[in-house]
């Protein structure tokens, strides 16, 4: 199957997104003993966005700015490296306790030692967003945009938030761009807020055209029944996730792409990682094989870029799942948490397990 696009776009890819910074020590070192560290600019979604940057297609990042903040400047500089136009209203700081750009410390792991991530978002400038401060009209009527990619995160992050995404929606629909939605959920967001962001997140997903979650996102997000979270023995588990897709496209008749990827954690360095994807009426599977890992941190994210990139190709079906696969593997690889491919051949090499020098 194939989706159709629409023609004539200022951009392939458009995405909202709150931005901030992640710190991470250097080689592998627990945050409470570090003294050096490494900063990097950061959002799930420019994670995802970064695969079709990188590899030349046009991205634009809705998100929102402390004006005058050295943060937002190092952000700023870092989207233009990354090939990416953005917009964004500067909001004033308000003083030392007004708004900043949210904080990811993350200590990567190392062998036996698990990943652990700790999210500082106090006062964050991200959860702003107000779709009264861009000219929706403008970005998907007179630009033109073939896909919004939108994420739980954002629609999660505040009634701002949830409101500007479900505007995007809407907008998106009446201009015939097609809609991503990766569900994302976060308990932290969802609290004393659950009857209010199923409702966003069921006509978020009533728009969607592409569907992605894990088991906990599609029982949680949405009430679609799926096997437990976690767990050994990925292959036993593929045909419950079959039936969870099958009762999501029930659910959501408008999608006709519903994915997932499965991972089993061997050790941090060392995963088993897959993917399930439902095109159509056809079924692409990528059964679970192993990965060495640097960096597991955005690895579902370059899945869902590098699908997403595929899909703008026009490539068959197929091929959407194997480069979604092998661009979430490269993504572990690197230190960023987004994949920083240098063209298709290197995604493509991954996939076909080459690892041989080139030269």
């Amino acid at each position: 199957m194939s989706i159709e696009l629409k023609k004539d776009c200022a951009y392939s890819l458009l995405v909202p997104t709150s931005m901030g910074v992640r710190i991470t020590p250097d080689n592998g070192q627990p945050v409470h003993c570090s003294t050096r560290f490494t900063m990097q600019a950061t959002s799930a979604e420019t994670n995802v966005a970064s695969v079709a940057s990188y590899l030349g297609l046009k991205v634009k990042v809705l998100t929102t700015f402390v004006k005058g903040s050295p943060i937002a400047r190092f952000i700023k500089d870092n989207l233009a490296g990354r090939h990416m136009d953005y917009e964004g209203k500067e909001v004033e700081q308000g003083g030392p306790w007004g708004y900043r750009h949210q904080f990811n410390i993350a200590d990567s792991g190392c062998g036996s030692r698990g990943p652990v991530v700790c999210n500082d978002r106090a006062g964050e400038v991200g959860r702003t967003l107000n779709v009264k401060d861009f000219d929706l009209d403008r970005i998907f009527g007179k630009e033109g945009v073939q896909i919004v990619h939108l994420s739980g995160l954002i629609a999660a992050l505040s009634p701002e938030t949830s409101k500007f995404c479900l505007e995007l929606a809407r907008a998106a629909k009446k201009y015939g761009t097609r809609i991503a939605f990766d569900l994302n959920y976060r308990a932290t967001f969802w609290k004393n807020r659950q009857a209010e962001l199923a409702e966003v997140f069921r006509e978020i997903s009533s728009a969607a055209d592409i569907l992605v979650g894990n088991e906990e996102d599609f029982q949680l997000c949405l009430g679609i029944e799926g096997p437990e979270a976690g767990g050994k023995d990925l292959k036993a588990k593929i045909a419950s996730f079959k039936v969870m897709i099958e009762n999501a496209k029930k659910a959501y008749p408008n999608a006709t792409v519903f994915a997932t990827t499965l991972r089993e954690v061997v050790s941090t360095n060392l995963h088993l990682w897959g993917a399930i994807m439902s095109a159509g009426n056809d079924w692409h599977v990528v059964e679970p094989r192993e990965i060495n890992v640097l960096d597991r941190i955005g690895g579902g994210d370059g899945f869902v870029g590098g699908m997403l990139y595929a899909i703008l190709r026009g490539w068959e079906a197929s091929k959407w799942v194997q480069f979604g696969w092998a661009s979430g593997a490269l993504a572990t690889t690197q230190l960023t948490d987004y994949a920083q491919p240098s063209d298709e051949d290197q995604i493509w090499s991954i996939w076909k397990g080459n690892a041989r020098v080139k030269r």
